[in-house]
């Protein structure tokens, strides 16, 4: 039985924006790119995708007066097509926001090429000023403990910080959500990469999933042939379109599973109604009604 239990995974480009909806309860995990450059630098001159993400959220998880509650958000890692949503939506006054899980953003581990080329630190620093403007509560240092969110159980990945031998891109801190219900199991991988270890290291304590959204658009040095076995997901959704830079991952993934492929930007947007069991529906055009972006 599928009841209100429902993924949307939103088309943002290439950028994440999910919604997690369970029990008429909603919580969003990750706030697509935004238009943002604060350090106006031609490369990072981007379309945003804020006001899409906030008129879908007033479209589908408010109540009868307009409002938007979210139990939670997760700020998977501090880079912008990841955090950058998230100043505007906690502007409206219309959209509340229960806690946030945010690691710190700690500038001194990451690779000289990231601090000078990207906005990693500005991006953290507006998020953090809109938490803490709405006074939601921070949870910096997020742990594994199990939670209860409507009729899921969510685990958070990636909660610990080993110390690398070297400086490491951002993508390292990056958060894993899992959401299992029944026999359901789901793995959200935000950008999750295996460059110091971390999928070696996390996939057998997720196990198998029946859906998995792929790690870090489906770029290289993401979604290694032994997580991809681990894990061996019936589904796997890219939160972008179908491009070169996943092209090898897309082929791994068809030889080692053969799950059914989603793309956001094709599809513009992916809905997923979980049932019991790795049950699972999905179907695409999320954004229909809407004029394109």
């Amino acid at each position: 039985m599928f009841c209100d239990d429902r993924i949307h995974f939103l088309n943002t480009g290439n950028s994440d924006a999910i919604l997690l909806e369970s029990a008429g309860r909603f919580a969003l995990v990750d706030a697509g790119e935004d238009t943002d450059n604060p350090r106006g630098l031609p490369w990072l001159d981007l379309p945003g995708y804020e006001q899409r993400v906030l008129a879908y959220l007033k479209a589908h998880a408010a109540d009868d007066a307009g409002n938007v509650r979210l139990d939670f958000i997760v700020g998977t890692h501090s880079h912008s097509d990841h955090l950058g949503g998230f100043d505007t939506l906690l502007a409206d006054p219309a959209v509340t926001v229960g806690r946030a899980y945010l690691k710190v953003y700690d500038s001194s581990r990451i690779n000289e090429r990231e601090i000078r080329d990207w906005d990693n630190q500005e991006v953290y620093d507006q998020t953090i000023a809109a938490l803490r403007a709405r006074q939601v509560p921070i949870i910096a240092a997020p742990d594994s403990t199990p939670f209860v969110f409507g009729n899921f159980k969510v685990t958070l990945f990636n909660t610990d910080d080993p110390v690398p031998d070297g400086k490491v891109g951002e993508n390292d801190q990056s958060l894993g959500v899992l959401l299992e219900k029944g026999g359901t199991r789901i793995f959200l991988a935000g950008d999750m990469d295996d460059y110091t270890g971390d999928e070696t290291r996390l996939a057998p304590l997720i196990g198998k999933v029946d859906l998995l959204k792929v790690g870090h658009h489906g770029c290289q040095g993401s979604s290694t042939p032994a997580f991809l076995r681990t894990l061996s997901p019936k589904i796997c959704v890219f939160t972008t379109g179908v491009y070169d830079h996943n092209a090898e991952t897309r082929k791994s993934i068809r030889v080692l599973c053969a799950p059914q492929m989603y793309f956001t930007v094709r599809e513009n947007g992916v809905l997923a109604y979980i049932g019991d069991g790795g049950e699972i529906c999905c179907r695409g055009q999320l954004h229909e009604k809407e004029t394109a972006i």
